[in-house]
């Protein structure tokens, strides 16, 4: 352990990767409770498109990818509430699309299919210094953004329309989310990879709704485990020489089982509540 630690590469690795977990979980309630769950997994192939772009262009990809990104989420939103296409449907064209341009530009980029390997599934230990800070900075504003706006957040959550009499800008909290989505999203790419993202955002949440019964309950139960999980899977990573994403993400999944199982003796009353 201490060896492993002892690289800074490591180190940038695992800050980046524990608060994009965090972020991601936090996120993640709202987003699963509101059935926007499919967004994030249409805004990470929106960021694989832009990826794709930002190399045949050679420039920064945090640079085009962090704006495109969340420019999607807005479009998103508005089209899964105000549009005649339906919100899977929205997010499975725009999701598609995106991966298909994505794939055409990268492969007029030399190393194609490193490329697309790291663009799919991630690279986490390949975490620059610039990368690092820039991902700690904005995780921090996601956090704190959540935390400050968490009883406006709840609502909106909840019942939209209670908000909105109560005197709450619903539309505009929820718009606020979906950016905060996208900018998680966008730092989450790096490390799992634009199709195993909505994983971070999907599996704490559904865990912890299985165990847990308040929302507040549910939210400390999805961070706690994401942030758990994200340890044991890359310490198993790299004890193993497994991908790190897929360790994470795989990790995820037996917690979910394991909470499944616990939800269904708590049903049976085995378990008290």
């Amino acid at each position: 352990m201490i060896e492993m630690f002892s690289y800074a590469f490591i180190q940038r690795a695992f800050i980046t990767g524990l608060l994009v977990s965090l972020c991601s979980a936090l996120l993640g309630v709202s987003l699963v409770l509101r059935r926007y769950s499919m967004i994030g997994d249409g805004l990470s192939h929106v960021g694989f498109g832009a990826l794709a772009a930002a190399s045949v262009l050679s420039v920064s990809p945090m640079a085009l990818t962090l704006p495109v990104v969340v420019v999607a989420a807005v479009l998103l939103l508005r089209l899964n509430e105000k549009s005649r296409i339906g919100g899977d449907s929205a997010v499975a064209l725009i999701a598609s699309s995106s991966l298909a341009i994505g794939v055409v530009l990268i492969s007029y980029v030399k190393g194609t299919n490193t490329d697309i390997n790291n663009f799919l599934f991630g690279s986490l230990l390949a975490v620059g210094k610039g990368d690092c800070v820039l991902s700690v900075v904005l995780s921090l504003i996601v956090i704190v953004s959540y935390i400050l706006l968490y009883p406006r957040l709840y609502a909106v959550t909840f019942d939209p329309v209670f908000a909105r009499s109560a005197g709450v800008k619903a539309d505009r909290y929820t718009t606020l989310l979906a950016v905060l989505a996208a900018v998680t999203i966008t730092l989450g790419m790096r490390m799992l990879g634009s199709l195993l993202i909505s994983a971070l955002i999907i599996f704490p949440c559904l865990s912890a709704m299985r165990v847990m019964e308040s929302y507040k309950a549910v939210t400390i139960y999805s961070a706690v485990q994401s942030v758990v999980c994200f340890i044991i899977g890359f310490l198993a990573s790299y004890a193993l020489g497994t991908p790190s994403g897929a360790s994470i993400v795989i990790v995820h999944l037996i917690a979910f089982l394991l909470a499944l199982a616990a939800g269904y003796l708590k049903d049976r009353g085995f378990l008290r509540h």
